[in-house]
């Protein structure tokens, strides 16, 4: 039976195309957060992404997103999948966590990754 006090966390990121400094460091993120006793569910290691046309991907990140007490987000503009997921979050207004905002920087005009600016603001998770 898990811990009550134990937080649920969907973790968004690249997957197909994550570099492999990506990888090693969401690892290790993902790793201290379960140190720490949260429930973290990783799409590269927890979501099959055996599928051919992606609904299975969509469908299995949507439950696990509904399920997430919070939402970290690494941002890669260049992930489709990222975007999908962090739509669906948004949606549910899961309160979210931008995990590198420190290497992404603020754009000039509207865009993704001002909102997770925005949004890691208003919601402080630590």
């Amino acid at each position: 039976m898990p811990n009550p006090l134990e937080k649920k966390v969907f973790i968004i990121c690249p997957v197909r195309n994550a570099t492999n400094e990506e990888a090693i460091y969401l690892q290790d993120y993902v790793n201290r957060l379960e140190h720490n006793r949260y429930k973290v569910h990783f799409p590269p290691q927890d979501t099959n992404q055996d599928d051919p046309n992606g609904l299975n991907i969509c469908s299995e990140n949507r439950e696990a997103i509904r399920n997430a007490d919070e939402v970290h987000v690494y941002w890669n503009n260049s992930s489709s999948g990222s975007g999908f997921d962090f739509g669906m979050a948004f949606m549910l207004e899961k309160p979210i966590k931008f995990i590198n905002k420190d290497k992404i920087p603020r754009t000039r005009t509207k865009s993704f990754q001002n909102v997770l600016h925005e949004l890691d603001s208003m919601y402080g998770l630590l």
